[in-house]
Parts: structure tokens; sequence; C-alpha cells
């Protein structure tokens, strides 16, 4: 019908959209955060914390909660899925894995990288305030041309959608390893303070454009702009190089202009978001197992999957930091 067919493109747009920029912006942020907590703890509790934090949801989520999400696949159709066998202990080796929780498995690398570089620099002091002005356009586009090229590059071996040593978007590596970068330079000379809503503005319009201009020219030839030295792949890294800064430059300046205010529900939420990250793989899975028989539109079903599972998320996340110890890891 038009409705599922509807519904099938709004998803699959749905998906690389939010690709192109999320997880920059989660590296984005978590560059920001990096060098004050450095400084406050040096360099040995600066990693024990990240260890403690970081390493354990992810032992735990790979060994335990993976291995529940996963356990979703038997619910399917034999004909979709292919597996015939019965879910027994022996499948249990096979269903270990790190799954959404690579982003913590590459910020904790990421991490360990920076302490070994202040190690180098004998952790010198940061730049002078006249280096604090905000990057130009100029700038900008520089630096989208050249994140641009290294992800044509990298997908030329690591296309999009190819798992290596368990990681699903390496083809995302120059993105996510810039923005944390440029995370902590941004923390060191206060641009997402100083960063003018002017340069949020034109970042969205510049998102936009990009995805009218380029997106659709990149789709052109199936899965050409997955990578392999493609020229869709070259159009492709040129609109998600452009996209994720944009909406990177828009949303900083529109969240600090309409919301930088403390609240209690805002509080609530940021305390315990991490922890939905974490766990939420398998509520949402037998969530949707809980849900398979309701016969209902996909854009339907999709927004009532999450009118009920995130509340449920932040409920069950609620209850594990009451745990006692987990408040001080999650």
């Amino acid at each position: 019908s038009y409705t599922a067919v509807a519904a099938q493109l709004v998803l699959v747009i749905f998906q690389p959209l939010n690709q192109a920029y999320l997880m920059g912006v989660f590296f984005l942020l978590s560059g920001y955060f990096s060098p004050g907590s450095f400084d406050r703890k040096g360099p040995a509790r600066f990693l024990k914390d990240r260890l403690l934090r970081l390493g354990i949801p992810l032992i735990v989520f790979m060994f335990v909660l993976n291995p529940l999400a996963s356990t979703g696949i038997w619910f399917m159709p034999a004909s979709l899925t292919g597996i015939t066998a019965p879910l027994t202990w022996q499948q249990y080796p096979h269903l270990i894995g790190i799954g959404p929780l690579w982003f913590v498995a590459m910020l904790l690398i990421f991490d360990f990288g920076y302490a070994a570089w202040r190690l180098v620099r004998r952790n010198r002091a940061p730049r002078a305030e006249s280096d604090n002005r905000p990057p130009s356009y100029l700038a900008l586009g520089i630096f989208i041309l050249a994140l641009a090229l290294a992800s044509y590059l990298v997908r030329i071996v690591a296309p999009l959608g190819k798992y290596i040593l368990h990681f699903p978007s390496l083809a995302y590596l120059p993105q996510y390893l810039s923005f944390f970068l440029l995370g902590a330079v941004a923390s060191r000379r206060d641009w997402l303070r100083t960063i003018p809503n002017s340069t949020g503005r034109a970042g969205f319009i510049a998102a936009l454009v990009a995805t009218i201009l380029l997106f659709p020219i990149a789709l052109r030839g199936g899965a050409g702009f997955l990578g392999g030295g493609t020229w869709q792949s070259a159009v492709y890294t040129l609109w998600d190089s452009t996209f994720s800064v944009g909406m990177c430059l828009g949303l900083i300046t529109f969240f600090r202009s309409r919301f930088n205010r403390s609240s209690s529900f805002g509080q609530f939420l940021s305390r315990h978001v991490y922890t939905v990250f974490i766990i939420h793989a398998p509520i949402i899975v037998f969530l949707a197992i809980a849900l398979r028989n309701l016969q209902l539109e996909q854009l339907i079903k999709f927004g009532l999957m999450a009118i009920i599972g995130v509340p449920l998320c932040f409920a069950a996340a609620f209850l594990v930091r009451r745990i006692p110890l987990a408040s001080r890891i999650l």
C-alpha cells in the first residue's frame, strides 16, 4: 500500500540523517568535558574514573545485556532469520557483543589517547585568552572539506555498514575523532558560549541546503554511496560532513538560547540518560516482542514504541541507579 511505502521511505531516510551527525555530537560533548575532568583529577584518577564509568558498563552489556537483547531474534519468523535451532546455552558465546556500546568502547580509547597526549605534553597550560575567538566561516568550510576527504578515503576500505572489530561505523571514524578533538579545543576556548547565534543559523541553513542538493544525488546508482571510491561516496561524504557540522552549530546555539536553564525534570533526565543508553537495547527488544502482534501502520507503531519505550527506559534507569554503588558508576 501507499502508506506502507511512505512509512518505509520515512524510516529509511530517518536513519542516515541521524547517523550523519548524532554520534558525532556525543563525541563532541565527550571531548568538551575531558580537559576539565583531567585538570581536576590528574591522569591516574582520570583514567581510573573512565575505566569505572565506561569499562564496567561495557563489560556488563557485553556479557549480560547484549545476550538478552540478542535472544529477540528467536521470536522472529525463521523464514526471515534462517535460524531453525532452538535457543540454548550453547548459543551464548555467539550472543556476546558490544552492540550500541561501541560508542563507550571508542570513547574509552579516545580518553586514553587524550590522557597520553596530555602526559607527552607534560600537561602544559592551555592557550591564552587571545586565541578564544570562535571559528570563522572560512575555517569551518576548510574543516568540512577536510572531513569529507578523510571520510571518503576511509570508506574506500571501510564502507558504511561494514563491521570491523565489532564497530558498526568505522566509516565515520574521521568525524568521531575530529569532533572529540574539537570538543576538547572548544572547552579550552569556550566556543560553546561564544559561537554567535548567526553561525548556528547558518549551520542549519547549510545542513538543509546540502540535504536538498547533495543527498538525492548521492543516492543515485544504488549502493555506491556506501563507499569503495565511487563518485556517489564522494558526494555523500560531502553531504554528511556539511550536515554534521551544520547540525552541531545549529543545535548548540539553539539549545543555548532556548533551553539554557535548569529544572527538576531536566536534572532527572540528565542523571539517568547515560543509564538509559546502557540498558535500552533489551528493553526495546522485549517491548517490540510484546507489541509484535499489534496490527498498526508502521509509523504509528514506531510512534507508539517511542511513547511507551522512552518512559519505560527512564523508569528502569531510575531503579537501576538505586542499586547500591550503581550511582557511582552510572
